[in-house]
């Protein structure tokens, strides 16, 4: 993984994430093909005013999900090579670090179904969106915006934001 591969990608998963916003919060998960500019207008130059000629990679929005179910949708794709990278954006309830300790006893075991109930119904709850962003070569960027309840939204990046999710991500590319 090279820096200038992790900063390309940071910035598109910026850049995923802003388009997203625009449409405002309650979006179902969304999926981007992350495919080389250069490419994506020599194949198709009627696309080339509205692209960052500029950009290492523009994302490419899909179709809508096949299932509710995330890892079933994603356990079901496989990019052709042209596909360099992919990206999902998704709305998620973060909680306070602190927050499983409060969880009573046997409900820290990883049960989805009861972490998901326990979560919507979390005093301190928040909702966030995240996008998780990959390239063959393993490169992951995610971001994370915390809805605001007053003031602007919270903005964090780090590529380990998500690392269950990245992976299943970087499995679509192999």
């Amino acid at each position: 993984m090279s820096a200038s591969h992790a900063q390309h990608l940071s910035a598109v998963a910026r850049e995923v994430e802003d388009f997203v916003s625009t449409a405002g919060w309650d979006q179902p998960p969304q999926l981007f093909a992350l495919v080389p500019t250069a490419e994506l207008v020599e194949a198709q130059p009627e696309l080339a005013a509205q692209v960052d000629a500029g950009a290492f990679l523009t994302p490419v929005a899909q179709d809508q999900l096949p299932s509710e179910d995330l890892a079933e949708a994603l356990a079901g794709i496989m990019w052709p090579e042209a596909v360099q990278g992919c990206a999902i954006s998704q709305e998620i309830v973060v909680l306070p670090p602190d927050a499983e300790d409060t969880l009573p006893a046997g409900e820290q075991t990883g049960d989805t179904d009861a972490l998901r109930r326990i979560a919507a119904e979390h005093p301190f709850r928040r909702e966030a969106r995240l996008v998780a962003a990959v390239l063959r070569d393993g490169t992951a960027a995610c971001v994370l915006r915390v809805r605001a309840t007053e003031g602007d939204d919270e903005i964090v990046e780090h590529p380990e934001l998500a690392p269950n999710l990245t992976d299943a991500l970087l499995d679509t590319l192999r």
